[in-house]
């Protein structure tokens, strides 16, 4: 049978598992962003499919956003299964809430960064009417 103890315990070990997985998507993105970057500027990677010259330092900081906001996402769950289930106290509600909108608002930055456009915005770059 599950007593509290052990589902706070289960709920710690998933929260800090969320954790490492958030810095390890931003490690290995990191890397291979960096790998991606040394592989174009020693020649091996000319040219894009297009046939002009790919723009390296472009592709890496995508590589690298993408990591980023991936390992945000990871670490946001993280707060939020430690909020939630570990310690549901009303400051650590108000750090979490904080923390969220720190972390949501360094997202929709990479986001524009990366993408050039607001996240709501269409890849076209004209927002959708409706009839």
């Amino acid at each position: 049978m599950l007593t509290d103890a052990v589902m706070l315990q289960f709920a710690g070990a998933v929260a800090r598992w969320f954790e490492f997985a958030g810095i390890a998507a931003i490690v290995v993105g990191s890397l291979v962003a960096l790998a991606k970057a040394a592989q174009t500027l020693l020649g091996r990677r000319e040219a894009g499919p297009d046939g002009r010259p790919r723009e390296f330092i472009a592709a890496f900081r995508r590589t690298l956003g993408r990591s980023i906001l991936t390992g945000l996402e990871l670490l946001v769950a993280a707060d939020i299964i430690r909020t939630v289930a570990v310690e549901p106290t009303l400051q650590s509600v108000l750090v979490l809430g904080l923390i969220v909108l720190i972390r949501t608002f360094l997202s929709i930055s990479l986001q524009v960064e990366i993408e050039g456009r607001w996240p709501w915005q269409h890849a076209g770059g004209k927002e959708q009417s409706r009839p």
